[in-house]
């Protein structure tokens, strides 16, 4: 794979539409310095598309969390390609960090039982397939705090790996 044109960025995947979990997260990256890619944005169109799939795949850090402020259909989905992407990478670089909330709020259930109903099952589900992923870059956290804290303590960790890399000659190809 080749090396990647986002080399400190944090990916903030997941739930979008009206949450706003992603702005204690930008105000500490921002007071930290650290890169971040946003894929909410107010004027999204099909050309956002490919920005997005090609953060996906390359930021060092990609946080995954799934709210219960959304029944999150999508996010759910994009969970199993984003391990496997992760896995598929083997590189001790990448880091994908999760969170799948087991309940919805409660105003979503009212508003619509049956999509209520098909979410909870669907995150019972994905919560049970990260509890059979064993992989050293694949993290399940219970918080947003819990990924905000690991976020910043595994780009500290990436920030020195590739400043130690820097100081390295490659080694020769087999």
């Amino acid at each position: 794979m080749p090396a990647s044109r986002f080399p400190n960025t944090i990916g903030l995947f997941g739930t979008c539409g009206a949450s706003r979990w992603r702005a204690p997260f930008i105000a500490a990256y921002q007071a930290a310095g650290i890169p971040f890619f946003n894929p909410q944005v107010e004027d999204w169109h099909p050309e956002c598309a490919a920005i997005e799939a090609r953060h996906l795949v390359e930021d060092p850090i990609v946080l995954f969390p799934v709210t219960g402020e959304t029944y999150g259909t999508g996010s759910l989905a994009e969970t199993g390609f984003s391990i496997l992407q992760t896995l598929r990478t083997r590189s001790f670089n990448r880091s994908l960090i999760l969170l799948i909330e087991p309940t919805l709020d409660p105003a979503l259930v009212e508003a619509d039982p049956v999509a209520a109903k098909e979410s909870t099952r669907a995150r019972a589900l994905v919560r049970a397939h990260l509890d059979q992923v064993e992989d050293p870059n694949v993290y399940v956290v219970e918080s947003l705090d819990a990924m905000l804290t690991l976020s910043l303590e595994l780009h500290a960790a990436h920030a020195t790996l590739v400043e130690a890399r820097r100081h390295c000659r490659p080694a020769l190809a087999a």
